[in-house]
């Protein structure tokens, strides 16, 4: 969503870097450059104009004039006044102390509340809860049986007592629903309300009795993020109309430009809580201002990657797979191995919005954008259409044997030839860094290349330095080495080193021994 204003944002700061000094006229010429790039996103022109002055303040204060490095100083600006106007702090929910926590959900009509609902019934889940979805939209044809069948999708209760369609009357589903829960034992009861075509008073009105009927604790106002700046209209009518304590933006993951996003905290006051990024039911996370932040200005997510993976790997699993790589060379890591590792990644999420989380990688988005997901499923083919053996041993894939697996996974027999080599590649590769040797090609790493050329270049320097010709001056040199070392020894047997004089251990000082014990 966000591509084109990332674009503009990167091509600003090109322009700043390697300048030793920001003048008046680079300073106006940024905030020009950023402005047009906010105005292109949608963004909503009393937003913009807040956040320009901002940075056309802190760019000319002390903090960027004193700076060693001007251009990413600005950066960290920048940074810093997108995550205010994205909200600032991460809001979570509020759960109530008592009884279940009521969560209603409000917006226009194709927001996408329906499956929302079934997003955060399953994301709650996930967070250990046993919410409720409740069927409240009566008026929309087949809105009731939709938050059915998105229910049994995401594994969680449903309460839906009218068939809808235009029957039944939605306060008093609302209320019943609480009195069900506490039956039944849920926690949370998520609230799926009628939408409206615009603002309808009516349905405003409808929105406004259920939350008197059921008092919730959360109102969440869904907004498609598609719509731009219009939804802060929308946003203003209903927490004028009915009010809500947050935001959820929904389709996320589409082309539109992302002014929704950017302005709708600001201007409302209501922070953005939850986004969703997919069709997917587990396409949908809480929302972090500091990391979309990040991934607008090109840095990655690298935070949401890591819980993604702590969420899908087991530590024992890693553990198992890291010992394997780490003996003889990594030889006991199989194919086997490399197609579970495989199957894990994909239960991540997609490939391509996982290598946009890395940073730097929106240099190459077109790249990532026509990766082809089959590919994964083609490689899966391969090794499964192999025999036990060869999983265990690929060494033993002769011609033969290739046509045979070529055969059965539906590919040419060079697929089956380029995934054995990149297998031993890649086991090379990952057991030298499960061994701490790091990986070949990175500079100034230990037992990375580019280091062993530093490395020469000492030793060169350490060649070339000759003693002084003449007598009293090397003598004096002399002195000067061996009151070095001495020095050097009396640090080492402070600290209990080896060269350290015989019998002297470390001892605390006495100050420092009561607080250990």
């Amino acid at each position: 969503m966000f591509d084109t204003l990332s674009d503009r944002l990167a091509a600003t700061f090109k322009n700043l870097r390697g300048k030793g000094r920001l003048s008046e006229a680079d300073i106006d010429a940024t905030a020009r450059e950023i402005r047009i790039a906010l105005l292109e996103a949608d963004v909503a022109l009393p937003v913009v104009r807040a956040f320009i002055k901002q940075i056309k303040e802190r760019a000319a204060g002390a903090e960027v004039s004193q700076a060693l490095n001007p251009a990413q100083q600005v950066i960290k600006i920048v940074n810093e006044e997108l995550i205010g106007i994205l909200g600032g702090e991460t809001r979570r929910l509020r759960f109530a102390k008592t009884g279940p926590t009521v969560i209603m959900l409000a917006g226009l009509q194709g927001a996408g509340k329906t499956t929302l609902a079934g997003k955060l019934g399953l994301w709650l889940k996930g967070q250990g809860h046993t919410p409720l979805l409740v069927a409240c939209d009566l008026q929309r044809p087949n809105a009731v049986n939709q938050l059915s069948v998105v229910a049994e999708r995401a594994g969680v209760g449903v309460y839906a007592p009218e068939p809808g369609n235009g029957v039944g009357d939605p306060v008093r589903v609302a209320k019943d629903s609480v009195e069900f829960a506490k039956t039944k034992q849920y926690d949370v009861v998520i609230v799926d309300t009628a939408g409206r075509l615009g603002i309808d008073q009516e349905l405003m009105r409808q929105a406004a009795d259920i939350r008197d009927a059921v008092g919730p604790d959360e109102v969440l106002f869904v907004v498609d993020a598609m719509i731009g700046q219009d939804a802060v209209n929308t946003a203003e009518a209903f927490r004028d109309g009915v009010g809500f304590d947050g935001v959820v933006l929904s389709k996320l993951d589409g082309d539109a430009r992302g002014g929704a996003a950017l302005s709708i905290a600001q201007v409302t006051g209501r922070q953005i809580m939850f986004a969703s990024n997919g069709e997917k039911l587990d396409d949908f996370d809480a929302f972090h201002p500091d990391r979309m932040a990040s991934r607008i200005l090109g840095m990655g997510d690298m935070l949401t990657l890591i819980e993604k993976a702590e969420q899908t790997f087991s530590q024992q699993e890693a553990e198992k797979m890291a010992s394997k790589l780490a003996s003889s060379k990594g030889k006991d890591f199989t194919l086997d191995d490399f197609l579970a590792q495989m199957e894990q990644v994909r239960k991540m999420g997609s490939i391509s919005k996982l290598l946009g989380m890395m940073p730097g990688m929106g240099q190459i988005k077109d790249q990532i954008a026509n990766l082809d997901e089959r590919d994964v499923d083609r490689t899966a083919a391969i090794i499964k259409s192999m025999t036990p053996a060869e999983r265990h041993e690929p060494t033993i894939i002769n011609g033969s044997r290739r046509a045979r697996i070529a055969k059965g996974s539906g590919v040419e027999v060079s697929a089956v030839k380029n995934l054995v080599e990149r297998f031993f590649e890649a086991r090379k590769m990952m057991s030298r860094m499960a061994q701490g040797g790091g990986m070949p090609g990175m500079p100034g790493m230990p037992g990375m290349g580019g280091g062993a050329g530093k490395q020469k270049k000492k030793q060169k320097q350490a060649k070339g330095k000759r003693k002084s010709g003449n007598p009293m001056k090397r003598k004096q040199e002399e002195q000067e080495a061996a009151a070095r070392r001495e020095a050097a020894g009396q640090a080492g047997a402070a600290l209990g080193l080896p060269g350290a004089p015989a019998g002297k251990d470390f001892e605390l000082p006495d100050e420092f021994k009561k607080f250990m014990g």
